[in-house]
């Protein structure tokens, strides 16, 4: 693929849009994102907070620890952490720089403020509304269908900013549709890798400092930990406990940021540390290592465009799959060993469900990067799943329309039922 097809100057913007920083879990940054921005329009602290939240939102907040807050959980504070100490300008990074003076301003903050929250259904997965009050005045902030889409800002009942909202669509980003596995390994093979250079540079290097910092520290149950001391240290285990320890520090409060992948800290996790390991472990060339991962953001990412951003299905899954296909490429695998790897994959772990941002992420990523490394070993001794096992179609393509759909239509009802559970209705 050469650098005039419209489909490498594609992939090289989905890769710059996709793979950004986030310090914390992205729908608490997103929530504080947001109220950063409404404080920013209000043009003063607000005595009075408002927020409005779809279920998916309301789920992966719940139990997820905000960063710099001293251990604060919730949509409360991940708003107060955005009201107090948020730079807007910075997006997902929002609360990167918090002093400790202010991580106390933020509890103090939270407990004299009147929070209010409602679970709103709007038609969009991912909806957030935050509405803050001063006195007279107010101001409106909207977010919807992904994390740094601001799509409505009012300041006292007047519109600065408006953009029309369809569903989930995500007007602004490149065109995802241009995304397909044979297109994304011609891409990979045959990038100029100075295109990518910055974007997969930047992933290695923060997504291997949260990992190593969650293996030497003491972060939820420390999945990543548990996997070493009781399987060894073979590669194989290696690349799971990797991802499952990035995991664990950022689930549990590390105040390290992640590069993410369609919008998720874990899934940028589970696609970029097996196959960081696996190319030490195969002394890959920093060429070979960047192809890989290329391939395996971009197959990750392909796959939750039909997924969507949130959804009851675990994206841990489709980052494993990407995964085994980034590690396939590594082992010497061509084209038939990469799309048989990811059918293979998508056919073991896809009943996984999401259950919301919180320490089992790091158990579920661990199963779902086993299962990516299990489909290409499949593959390499002549078995694989085919067409009509279970949801597995004839191609690849296929299967991973049948995997959309399920997570995007079968899995909504799944999904309230979840949203219902974790709040007591």
């Amino acid at each position: 693929m050469n650098r005039e097809d419209i489909k490498y100057q594609a992939y090289v913007q989905i890769l710059k849009e996709e793979l950004v920083p986030a310090m914390g879990c992205t729908e608490p940054i997103a929530l504080a994102y947001a109220a950063a921005k409404a404080r920013e329009v209000l043009g003063k602290m607000p005595e009075r907070v408002r927020i409005g939240a779809s279920g998916s939102i309301i789920k992966n907040v719940k139990s997820v620890i905000v960063p710099h807050t001293n251990h604060l959980k919730g949509i409360p504070a991940a708003a107060s952490a955005g009201i107090v100490a948020g730079d807007a300008s910075r997006e997902l990074e929002v609360i990167a720089d918090v002093s400790e003076e202010q991580a106390a301003e933020i509890a103090a903050y939270l407990g004299q403020t009147e929070f209010t929250v409602e679970h709103v259904d709007n038609g969009c997965v991912f909806d957030i509304i935050v509405d803050v009050f001063a006195g007279e005045d107010s101001a409106k902030v909207r977010i919807a269908n992904y994390h740094t889409n601001i799509v409505r800002i009012e300041k006292n009942g007047e519109i600065l900013h408006y953009v029309p909202v369809e569903a989930d669509s995500e007007e602004g980003l490149t065109d995802r549709t241009l995304l397909d596995v044979q297109s994304i390994w011609d891409f990979a093979t045959t990038v100029d890798v100075e295109d990518i250079r910055e974007v997969i540079g930047r992933q290695i290097e923060y997504n291997t400092a949260i990992a190593k910092e969650g293996l030497a520290g003491n972060y939820g149950a420390n999945i990543g930990s548990v996997l070493l001391a009781c399987y060894g240290t073979d590669v194989r285990t290696r690349a799971k406990a990797m991802a499952a320890a990035g995991s664990d520090a950022r689930m549990n409060g590390c105040e390290l940021p992640v590069v993410i992948n369609a919008g998720s800290g874990n899934q940028g996790m589970t696609c970029s540390l097996p196959v960081l390991e696996y190319a030490k472990e195969r002394k890959a060339t920093e060429e070979e290592t960047y192809r890989a991962l290329a391939l395996s953001n971009l197959i990750a990412i392909h796959q939750k465009t039909g997924i969507g951003r949130l959804s009851a299905y675990c994206g841990a899954v489709s980052a494993g799959a990407a995964a085994g296909a980034g590690i396939a490429y590594l082992c010497g695998g061509g084209y038939k060993e990469v799309i048989h790897t990811v059918v293979n994959a998508l056919a073991i772990v896809s009943g996984i469900i999401c259950d919301g941002a919180k320490a089992s992420c790091a158990a579920k990523i661990a199963s779902a990067v086993d299962a990516g490394i299990l489909g290409y070993n499949m593959y390499l001794n002549g078995q694989e799943f085919y067409a009509g096992d279970g949801i597995v179609n004839r191609g690849i393509e296929a299967t991973i329309h049948n995997v959309g759909r399920l997570g995007r239509d079968g899995m909504r009802e799944t999904n309230e039922e979840i949203i219902k559970m974790m709040i007591d209705e």
